[in-house]
């Protein structure tokens, strides 16, 4: 990357969504992630990357369903009947929830719709988070708090400071990427299913969760938040924490599933 590399502003696309109810006036957002194959973790040269982002590999990612906003505290209040944010807003994500209480939403969610949901793997969200782009985030090699909500006190490469809220911001503020999804870089950490691993040696290749060896105390976060660097916000950064802590208003989640075709 050089410090003259622009920013490339996406444009929205008339994306329909599969809407779900989950209790009156408030509804799921899910879009639909299409099968492919891309190239996971950071090339050497990208802009303040980290080693555990290598080595770059191919997965082949199945078709599934991903949640076009992280889940807001509308949406875990219906299903969960609690609300645990700091920031309250009801279009605002939901934070200061931990792995465990991710889970558990999940659990409640497939019960309730009689249907499969889960948080993702770093691959699927990787993937969606991309897509179908090589640079550091979606909108390309740099990233200003035009396109997202991180601490703009901070700096990428060519891009200029910019606004530090110091708090979340209702989703889709920002513009979202060509999958339609929004929120993906910044506004809050999102969970993962997989294990930490310091590096990609032995990483699946197929999309799945990786559950076996690493750190099993441990599990991944992705997309940065409204309080991180602009660094950590790449499309790539890996962040690790305790699936049991929740005492910081910083991470949420976004929920996946399985189209009803792919289930043959």
């Amino acid at each position: 990357m050089t410090n003259a590399a622009k920013t490339t502003y996406p444009q929205e696309k008339s994306i329909k969504p599969k809407v779900i109810e989950l209790a009156p006036g408030v509804t799921l957002d899910m879009l639909y992630i299409p099968d492919g194959t891309f190239v996971m973790g950071s090339p050497n040269e990208e802009c303040q990357r980290y080693s555990d982002e290598s080595p770059q590999h191919q997965v082949t990612v199945p078709e599934f369903l991903m949640g076009k906003y992280p889940i807001t505290q509308a949406q875990y209040q219906a299903v969960m009947g609690s609300n645990p944010s700091r920031f309250k807003g009801d279009n605002r994500p939901v934070e200061r929830v931990n792995w465990h209480e991710s889970m558990a939403f999940c659990d409640r969610l497939s019960k309730k719709l009689g249907q499969h949901y889960s948080l993702p793997s770093e691959p699927q969200w990787e993937y969606a988070c991309r897509a179908g782009t090589t640079s550091p985030f979606y909108f390309g090699e740099t990233i200003t708090t035009y396109l997202a909500n991180y601490n703009g006190k901070y700096t990428y490469g060519s891009a200029p400071m910019g606004t530090y809220r110091e708090k979340t911001t209702e989703v889709g503020s920002f513009p979202p990427n060509s999958f339609g999804l929004h929120d993906m870089h910044g506004n809050v950490w999102e969970w993962c299913l997989d294990h930490w691993h310091d590096s990609y040696e032995g990483a699946p290749t197929d999309g799945t969760a990786w559950v076996t060896r690493g750190d099993s105390n441990l599990r991944m976060l992705r997309g940065g938040s409204w309080n991180s660097f602009p660094r950590c916000c790449r499309c790539a950064y890996r962040l690790f924490n305790f699936p049991g802590n929740r005492d910081f208003d910083l991470v949420g989640f976004r929920v996946v599933s399985v189209p009803p075709r792919a289930l043959g």
